[in-house]
């Protein structure tokens, strides 16, 4: 069978993001799937080099090339990228359409594709909701709003609806579901991709600052990114026999004030120009610990992220914020949650007492809860796919 799975990895083109969106269509292609990468955003892609957003995506479309082939050597020929002005690069438009009309599954991931008219003939089109809070209270409004932006169809024209929100619906979530029938998921990780190589000594995580640089208004609160978030544990040095670091990028973040609080700060692009340096990053890291964006947060969304999810299949612990997620994924052997600076220290003491146990329990933890054919079996299932 045939899938097309969206993406952004040429719209952004960095480590990271090519793992978020590559682990879906790899995913698919080891569980039988003849897949397709098909990125058609309507943005224009950013440079990491000149650190900017601008038409030309040269650099976009060899970083894409690239990652994909790294992938799968079936997927460095499988793959169709329509700039924000309209160039097309890999398969032809004509070819792309046919596809989607012959495919099982259209899997569009963040909802990052348009869902144009030569895409609907896709019998089973799924929306992958992964950016909870931005999207229920700011993107899918403004789709609501002006469906035809850009001669597509509007995020209601996908047959099933899944999201990282795993609490939408459910009592404390103050996220709208605007009438969607919306079904949880998590990000897939797959397995053998991540090794888990000997531990550094430095806990990490990789994060954007203020990367929506407004707030985001929902209908009785306001909410905001890891800038509500980060300054209630940025202490958590003095308190916790850890040495921790961030990499970080984005809109100002205040590097020195971190550094005089015991923070190791690097620049996040340095860490993730190409897959394998994020990839690099992760595993020689001793564990994650992070924040959560308080919009995740604050609406009890139970939303997790697709970075800790590879910090686990690398055999890293993880300790970071809780969204409710410690309602639908085990907690206490590998990854835990905080919501206080006193439980963050706590809980990175813990994985210290008994590192070796907590580094096999990540492990588990990715292979049991997150490990790609486990998730997309799931998705699959319930879509009715296969």
């Amino acid at each position: 069978m045939k899938a097309i799975v969206t993406g952004m990895i040429g719209t952004y083109p960095v480590g990271g993001v090519a793992w978020d969106y590559g682990q879906y269509a790899l995913g698919l292609e080891r569980m039988g799937f003849e897949v397709f990468y098909l990125e058609d955003t309507g943005c224009p892609s950013y440079d990491p080099v000149a650190k900017s957003y601008g038409e030309d995506c040269s650099y976009a479309v060899g970083f894409l090339e690239q990652a994909l082939g790294q992938l799968s050597p079936q997927l460095a020929d499988r793959w169709h990228f329509r700039s924000a002005d309209g160039q097309t690069f890999g398969l032809s438009a004509s070819e792309i359409e046919q596809i989607a009309a012959e495919a099982a599954l259209f899997l569009n991931v963040s909802g990052s594709t348009l869902l144009r008219e030569s895409y609907m003939r896709c019998p089973c089109k799924i929306l992958i909701d992964t950016d909870p809070g931005w999207n229920h209270f700011v993107n899918y409004p403004k789709w609501d709003a002006n469906p035809g932006w850009q001669g597509s169809l509007g995020y209601r024209a996908h047959d099933y609806f899944f999201t990282y929100a795993e609490r939408i619906g459910r009592p404390g979530c103050e996220l709208p579901q605007l009438g969607i029938a919306w079904q949880p998921t998590r990000p897939p990780v797959v397995l053998d991709c991540w090794q888990p190589r000997s531990p550094g000594d430095i806990w990490t995580t990789v994060m954007t600052w203020n990367n929506f640089c407004q707030p985001i208004q929902g209908p009785n609160k306001v909410y905001g990114t890891k800038e509500l978030e980060f300054g209630r544990v940025e202490t958590v040095p003095a308190h916790a026999p850890v040495r921790l670091e961030v990499a970080v990028g984005g809109a100002s973040p205040p590097v020195e004030h971190w550094r005089s609080l015991g923070w190791s700060v690097i620049d996040s692009h340095g860490i993730s120009q190409t897959m394998d340096d994020y990839r690099r990053y992760i595993e020689s890291s001793r564990g994650e610990f992070s924040v959560a964006k308080n919009v995740y947060a604050a609406t009890h969304s139970g939303w997790f992220s697709c970075r800790s999810v590879c910090y686990l299949a690398a055999g890293r612990p993880v300790v970071v914020q809780d969204t409710g997620c410690s309602e639908t994924v085990a907690v206490g052997e590998g990854l835990f949650v905080f919501s206080t600076l006193a439980e963050a220290a706590e809980a990175l003491a813990r994985v210290e007492a008994d590192y070796a146990f907590h580094q096999a329990g990540a492990r588990e933890l990715a292979r049991t809860h997150f490990e790609s054919s486990i998730v997309l079996g799931s998705l699959l299932d319930r879509a009715r796919v296969g």
